[in-house]
C-alpha cells in the first residue's frame, strides 16, 4: 500500500512516452522537426545553447542582474527553438511536471495579486529561471556537457573564493551590520567577495563545495584530483569565513548527504565489515569533529550558540519580528498569496511590518513561498522537493547497479547535485537566497542535473533489450511487462 502510494506521489508510473504519442501538439510540430533535419546549425543546437549557459555561470558573480537577465532570455529562446523543432523524445520527466505545477501556482497568484503589475514582473523572472531549468535538463543529458558546465562553475567559484580569502587576510569593509555589535564577534570580518553579502556568498559556494568534493573521485589521474581537493579546501574555507550560520548549517547538511550517498554508492565494493559499519563510523566521526569545533574554537562556538539565543541576538530578534509580520501576511492571503517576486513583497510588507523592522524579504524561502503563492505554491514546492530527492535516489541506484565495478563519474556528479541542493534548502530556511540570480540559477541547475539522468520506461526497455542481446544473443528477448508498446524508435541523428 505504501509503495503504491509513493509511486503515485512521485509519478513513477506516469507513462511519459505514451503521452507523447497521443499529444496533438506533438503531431502539430512535425513540420518544424522535418525542417530541423535539414538544418546544419540546429544539429549543434545543444552545444551552442551550452556556450551561452556556460557564459552566464562564468559571469554571474561579477555581472549585473540585468546582464544575467539578458542571458536568461537568450537561454529561454534557445530552449523554445530547440524544443519546438525536436522530436520531443525523452525530455519530459516527473520533475518537469511538478516544476510546471509550481509555475502554475505562481501564475494563479499573479492573477489574484493585489499588486498585479509588480507581481507580473516577478512571474517573468521566475519563468526565465524555469526555462533555464528546461534547457539545462535537455542539454545536460550529454555527459561531456554536464561535466563541462560543472567545471566552469567550479573554476568561477575558486576565483570568487580566493577573493573572499583575500578579504579575510587583508580586511574588508562591512557593507551592513552583519554581526551583533553587542556580541563577542562584533569585530569579526565576514567575507562577501563579489556577491557583497556573506549569506549570499555562502549559498553560492554550497554547491561548489559538494561538486569539488565529488570531483576528487570523478576526475581521472592525480593532478586533476589534487586540483579538486584544493578547490574543495578553498571553497569550504571561504564558506566558513562568511560566518553565515545558515551557510554553516547548509555545509553540515550537504556533508551529511554526501557521506550517506557515498557509502551507498561504494557499499557493494566494501568488505562485509565495512558494509555494515562504514556509515555509522563516518557519521560518528563527523559528529565528533563538529562538536570539537564548537567546543574548542571560540568563533564557531559564539556563532553556533547565537542560533539558540533567540531574542538575545540582534539578527535573530530582527528575523523574529519580520516573521511575525510575514505570518500576518500569510493569514491575510492564505490561498493564492500576494504574487511572486521581491517587488510584490516590498509593496505589501510595509502594510504589516512592525515599526523599525524594514525587510526586503521573508528571510526564509519557505515563508517567502507561502507569502507569494499561498498554500498552492507551498504544496507545489514540497512536491518538487520530494520528487527531486526521490528521482536522485532512484537514478543513483540505477547507476550503481549498472556500474558497480567501474563507478562511472556520472554517479559522483549526481551525488554532488543532491548534496548541494540539500545544503541550499537548509540554508534557505533562514535566508531568502533565491532572489539573487547568482543563487537561483544554481538551484535550477541542480534540479536540471537530476532531471538529466532520468530514464523513462521505454529507454529502460531499450537498455534491457541491448543487455540481453549482448550477453545472451541466442535467447529471444521478452518485452518488459510494464511496456504496452515495445517498439524501438531509432534515435534522432541530430540529437546529442
Amino acid at each position: 500500500m505504501f509503495e503504491a502510494t509513493l509511486k503515485r506521489i512521485t509519478l513513477s508510473n506516469f507513462a511519459f512516452d505514451q503521452w507523447r504519442e497521443v499529444s496533438v501538439l506533438h503531431r502539430l510540430l512535425s513540420p518544424l522537426r522535418s525542417w530541423r533535419q535539414g538544418s546544419w546549425l540546429l544539429a549543434w543546437g545543444d552545444g551552442i545553447a551550452w556556450v551561452f549557459v556556460a557564459a552566464m555561470f562564468a559571469l554571474a558573480p561579477y555581472a549585473s542582474t540585468a546582464m544575467i537577465g539578458y542571458l536568461l532570455v537568450v537561454s529561454a529562446a534557445f530552449w523554445l527553438m530547440l524544443t519546438v523543432s525536436d522530436r520531443a523524445y525523452g525530455w519530459l520527466t516527473p520533475l518537469h511536471i511538478v516544476v510546471m505545477l509550481y509555475w502554475g501556482a505562481m501564475l494563479v497568484a499573479t492573477a489574484f495579486s493585489p499588486v498585479k503589475l509588480v507581481a507580473l514582473m516577478g512571474l517573468i523572472k521566475l519563468t526565465l529561471n524555469i526555462l533555464l531549468f528546461m534547457l539545462l535538463a535537455r542539454v545536460l543529458r550529454v555527459k561531456e556537457l554536464r561535466s563541462g558546465l560543472i567545471l566552469v562553475y567550479l573554476t568561477t567559484a575558486v576565483v570568487v573564493s580566493i577573493y573572499g580569502l583575500r578579504q579575510y587576510f587583508f580586511g574588508a569593509e562591512a557593507l551592513a551590520t552583519w554581526v551583533d555589535p553587542e556580541s563577542n564577534m562584533a569585530g569579526a570580518t565576514r567575507v562577501y567577495s563579489y556577491l557583497n553579502n556573506p549569506n549570499l556568498l555562502a549559498g553560492y559556494l554550497l554547491p561548489a563545495m559538494s561538486f569539488s568534493a565529488m570531483a576528487a573521485f570523478a576526475w581521472p589521474k592525480w593532478l586533476p584530483k589534487l586540483l579538486a581537493v584544493v578547490t574543495y579546501g578553498v571553497t569550504s574555507a571561504c564558506l566558513i569565513l562568511t560566518l553565515s550560520r545558515g551557510g554553516w548549517l547548509g555545509f553540515l547538511a550537504a556533508s551529511f548527504v554526501m557521506i550517506v550517498l557515498l557509502v551507498f554508492w561504494w557499499n557493494p565494493r566494501f568488505p562485509k565489515f565495512w558494509q555494515r559499519w562504514a556509515l555509522p563510523l563516518l557519521l560518528g566521526g563527523s559528529a565528533v569533529g563538529v562538536v570539537a569545533a564548537v567546543v574548542l574554537v571560540p568563533p564557531v562556538r559564539e556563532r553556533m550558540l547565537s542560533i539558540v539565543d533567540l531574542r538575545g541576538d540582534s539578527s535573530n530578534n530582527f528575523r523574529l519580528n519580520v516573521y511575525e509580520a510575514v505570518f500576518r501576511m500569510i493569514r491575510t492571503y492564505p490561498i493564492t498569496g500576494i504574487g511572486p517576486g521581491n517587488e510584490a513583497f516590498n509593496a505589501i510588507y510595509p502594510l504589516f511590518q512592525r515599526p523599525g523592522y524594514t525587510a526586503l524579504s521573508a528571510y526564509s524561502i519557505y515563508f517567502e513561498t507561502a507569502v507569494e503563492g499561498g498554500i498552492l505554491a507551498v504544496l507545489s514546492l514540497a512536491w518538487m522537493i520530494v520528487i527531486f530527492f526521490h528521482q536522485g535516489w532512484v537514478q543513483l541506484g540505477r547507476l550503481r547497479t549498472s556500474a558497480v565495478e567501474t563507478l562511472a563519474t556520472d554517479g559522483y556528479w549526481l551525488i554532488g547535485a543532491i548534496a548541494g541542493a540539500a545544503g541550499l534548502l537548509l540554508q534557505g530556511a533562514f535566508d531568502t537566497v533565491w532572489y539573487r540570480p547568482q543563487i537561483s540559477t544554481l538551484w535550477w541547475m541542480l534540479l536540471a542535473i537530476v532531471a538529466s539522468f532520468y530514464v523513462d520506461a521505454r529507454q529502460k526497455y531499450r537498455d534491457a533489450a541491448l543487455t540481453d542481446t549482448t550477453h545472451t544473443p541466442h535467447t529471444p528477448h521478452t518485452p518488459h511487462t510494464e511496456m504496452t508498446n515495445p517498439t524501438v524508435v531509432a534515435p534522432d541523428k541530430n540529437e546529442w
